[in-house]
């Protein structure tokens, strides 16, 4: 398993569990720093005690009061509010990867691949071990130096996610907050934890450009003074995932196949459930002494994950859409029925295809429609 995530622990523990010999590779040394929201949806909570046991309840914040916002204006408060469980991804990966060596996984963290050859099951590691394995599950991270070892080039960042994001230490905030208009084509949020608050703002890297001067006039309007607080950007693989996450004994897991969602931007129950699937792949793969028959084996099992993702990206071109955004805002404030059901989706407790295919589609007409309305004012000049 190379990435010691909570992908690649995931796979770690479930392979070795099953009485595989497992390598768990990282370059970092744990426990380590990981930008993140930290935003644990029921769903992702009950992925993570299935596969990791029960969690430590100091790792988390449990957050039952939000605050849907526009700026600084309060569009929607919802309380009590489905439970988003808050957590410093340094502490919470911890554990999970303490979790997968204690059933067996051998600890190959705290130094970097030199070479890796995934489709010849071979990686070098800087201390000049190699290693040789029948699976090789990919659970590195966006920028994954598996997949492009295996599918060649890197991932296309005009079609991702950029966020930038600031710890700020002390007591944890009252509410979580959720800024539907911090950007065009993001949100913004302020996350209570354990030991303070993170807040940040993300989008489509190809649509805001200008992220670090909005990023600090928005804090400095919630009373954070940039210049005292350390700013972090990184990708999200939420505008697309990966066409093919593997082949033959080749696995990609977590953010190295794509799998963040593109409304709220929340990977981590995604990438317990891909590791855990990618591990349970490479356990029958091999039982059937046939490892090239490995990520076919994945592929069927993820099956439900993709569709998931697709009609999630269908809904973020209404969630996200300008023309849309000040209906959508109108309908939250007025509507408890929809506050809920929007909920429902960002904690978890709802699945999109519950929306039924439909809905979607009445979702996707009002799109396209707002966006030929909006062409035909502007070659009108109605518009301006």
């Amino acid at each position: 398993m190379i990435g010691a995530g909570p992908a690649g622990a995931a796979a770690a523990i479930t392979a070795a569990s099953a009485g595989l010999r497992v390598a768990l590779i990282d370059k970092a040394a744990f426990p380590r720093d990981k930008l993140c929201g930290g935003g644990v949806t029921a769903r992702a909570y009950g992925y993570a005690r299935a596969v990791f046991g029960d969690l430590p309840q100091d790792l988390f914040h449990v957050s039952r009061a939000v605050r849907f916002s526009s700026g600084t204006a309060t569009v929607a408060r919802v309380e009590p509010a489905p439970p988003i469980y808050m957590t410093m991804r340094s502490g919470f990966d911890a554990v999970l990867r303490a979790r997968a060596i204690a059933a067996g996984a051998v600890d190959c963290c705290g130094q970097r691949m030199m070479d890796c050859a995934p489709e010849a099951g071979r990686v070098t590691l800087a201390d000049g071990q190699v290693l040789q394995a029948a699976v090789v599950i990919g659970a590195d991270g966006v920028h994954s130096a598996v997949a492009r070892a295996l599918l060649g080039g890197g991932p296309d960042l005009r079609s991702m996610g950029f966020a930038l994001e600031a710890e700020v230490p002390g007591a944890p905030g009252p509410e979580t907050e959720l800024d539907l208009t911090a950007l065009p084509w993001g949100y913004g949020w302020d996350f209570p934890k354990p030991q303070g608050r993170t807040l940040g703002i993300g989008g489509l890297a190809v649509q805001d450009q200008d992220l670090r001067p909005r990023f600090h006039a928005w804090l400095r309007a919630r009373g954070v003074d940039p210049a005292l607080v350390k700013i972090k950007g990184h990708h999200l693989p939420s505008g697309t995932s990966r066409p093919q996450a593997g082949r033959g004994s080749v696995l990609l897991a977590g953010d190295a196949a794509g799998l963040v969602d593109p409304i709220t931007g929340e990977g981590i129950g995604w990438a317990i459930l891909s590791g855990q699937m990618a591990g349970q792949a490479a356990v029958e793969a091999l039982r059937a002494r046939a490892p090239d028959s490995a990520f076919q084996r994945y592929h069927r099992r993820m099956g439900p994950v993709r569709a998931e993702l697709v009609r999630a990206r269908l809904l973020a071109k209404l969630v996200y859409h300008p023309a849309l955004q000040p209906r959508l805002l109108r309908s939250l404030a007025g509507s408890d029925h929809l506050q809920r059901r929007y909920l429902a989706l960002l904690a978890g407790e709802m699945d999109y295809a519950d929306l039924g295919p439909r809905r979607l589609a009445g979702v996707m007409w009002r799109v396209l429609a707002a966006r030929h309305a909006r062409s035909r004012l502007d070659a009108t000049g109605s518009g301006g």
